[in-house]
């Protein structure tokens, strides 16, 4: 019988994370569940995984992580790059450690986990890595410059990663939602408003749902779906893509 393959999911305590994690233990897989908040421990318990408290706004962190990862069930097989976080400033007030936090966060530490697990999955012949992107991986919007640059330049790390492991039976790819119902969207939502001079309602009517088709709000699961189907053998041909789960939130 073989061996239940592995994921690692980073920012997992909580919201998109959280959902999948416990999809990825739902198909069968064994999950490293990480994130720097120590209640990403019930979630691991919970899906009968491991748990690596560790904070990726730190390098030495990021590669303590891929060694505690690699520990805990000999390999990881399904790199799920998900941890992220949010700053909403005007640009000529946004603090330049928010910044360079946020470029750590989620364009380096993803580099340095694709790094570390790379070599291992090419050397298998097989191997999974989705990095959760946005719908500002590919559009802008104002006050958000630090997180709009993190994840075009995360889409970028996906594609050029892409082409280089596609030979030896790897697939990458970008999962790029528009607005989910996550801690980070409701944390969003409270500083837009902020920003803004409007209520908190009517930036999720007028800011977050008006250029979509679809007038709601993203469930996490809907999103873990999809990363469990790149994360399969069945989706072996879809490599470098950049996948919207957005409601039709690009389609303009």
């Amino acid at each position: 019988m073989e061996e239940a393959r592995v994921a690692l999911v980073t920012g997992a305590a909580s919201g998109l994370g959280r959902a999948i994690a416990e999809r990825l233990s739902c198909e069968g897989l064994r999950v490293v569940a990480s994130d720097r908040d120590p209640g990403g421990a019930a979630v691991a318990e919970a899906i009968r995984g491991t748990f690596v408290q560790a904070d990726l706004a730190d390098p030495k962190e990021v590669w303590r992580l891929a060694v505690e990862a690699r520990r805990a069930f000999g390999r990881v097989d399904v790199l799920v790059n998900n941890a992220g976080f949010q700053h909403v400033a005007p640009l000529e007030r946004f603090p330049l450690d928010a910044w360079q936090t946020m470029q750590q966060v989620m364009v380096t530490a993803p580099f340095q986990l694709i790094r570390s697990f790379l070599p291992e999955m090419k050397e298998r012949g097989w191997g999974r890595i989705v990095n959760m992107g946005s719908i500002h991986s590919t559009v802008a919007s104002p006050y958000k410059a630090a997180y709009v640059t993190a994840k075009h330049a995360l889409l970028g790390l996906t594609r050029a990663t892409a082409l280089e492991a596609g030979e030896a039976g790897v697939t990458v790819n970008a999962v790029c939602p528009a607005y989910v119902r996550t801690p980070l969207v409701e944390r969003q939502i409270e500083d837009q408003a902020r920003n803004l001079g409007i209520h908190e309602a009517e930036v999720i009517e007028k800011v977050m749902l008006e250029p979509a088709a679809v007038k709601r709000l993203i469930e996490p699961e809907e999103v873990a779906a999809l990363v469990a189907f790149l994360a399969s053998g069945e989706a072996g041909a879809i490599t470098g893509g950049c996948l919207p789960v957005d409601l039709g939130w690009t389609a303009r």
